[in-house]
């Protein structure tokens, strides 16, 4: 699986905080898994196109 997040993105967002290695993977599964509900969604409503109400 590629990497879906933007590790220096991450970092920045969580000034302040350090991140664990591992975190990256996790939050890369979540928004993978969050992504392929909002594909089946939009399927479910018979649309190409993914949109914020997807989510």
């Amino acid at each position: 699986m590629s990497d879906l997040v933007v590790k220096s993105a991450v970092k920045e967002h969580l000034e302040g905080n350090n991140v664990a290695a591992d975190f990256y993977d996790g939050l890369n599964e979540e928004v993978a898994e969050l992504l392929e509900d909002a594909a089946r969604r939009a399927e479910a409503n018979e649309r190409k196109t993914v949109q914020p109400r997807d989510l």
